[in-house]
């Protein structure tokens, strides 16, 4: 994908022309590469949702999460995974003339057509959320209208 970008632009001349951030976007989506400067705190997690015939299978990557940072809801066939991190390291007896914390929120959502709201298990092992969505029988119901 990076032959599409010619050249980094980042360290030329092109910062002052007003269209420096744009050129640094575009190289940025177009890299290949994982830098150190991507984190979870900019992107979102990776979720692979698979299907059988009685249930959902979801699969979250969540590294470095715990399980109190984590919400799931399902809402109208819709799942939604959230996730809120905040860190803070409490040392009262030092003495900082600057201190620094994060604060980080992500969320995925799915559509989960014929998502049965009971039986629903969630386990976090490793960083990784497996979630398991029963899935409910569709029941057509047709029936036929008379005209007056």
């Amino acid at each position: 994908m990076t032959g599409l970008v010619p050249f980094n632009r980042k360290n030329t001349g092109l910062r002052n022309t007003g269209f420096g951030d744009f050129y640094n976007m575009l190289d940025d989506f177009f890299s290949d590469s994982w830098s150190p400067s991507r984190s979870l705190e900019r992107d979102t997690f990776k979720i692979n949702v698979q299907q059988n015939d009685t249930e959902y299978l979801i699969e979250a990557e969540l590294p470095g999460i715990s399980k109190e940072e984590i919400k799931l809801d399902l809402n109208d066939g819709r799942l939604s995974i959230s996730v809120q991190r905040e860190e803070k390291i409490n040392e009262e007896k030092k003495n900082y003339i600057h201190r620094e914390s994060r604060f980080s929120s992500m969320s995925r959502s799915i559509y989960l057509e014929d998502a049965d709201s009971k039986g629903i298990k969630a386990k976090l092992d490793n960083g990784v959320l497996n979630i398991s969505v029963p899935r409910q029988e569709k029941t057509v119901k047709a029936e036929r209208i008379e005209i007056e």
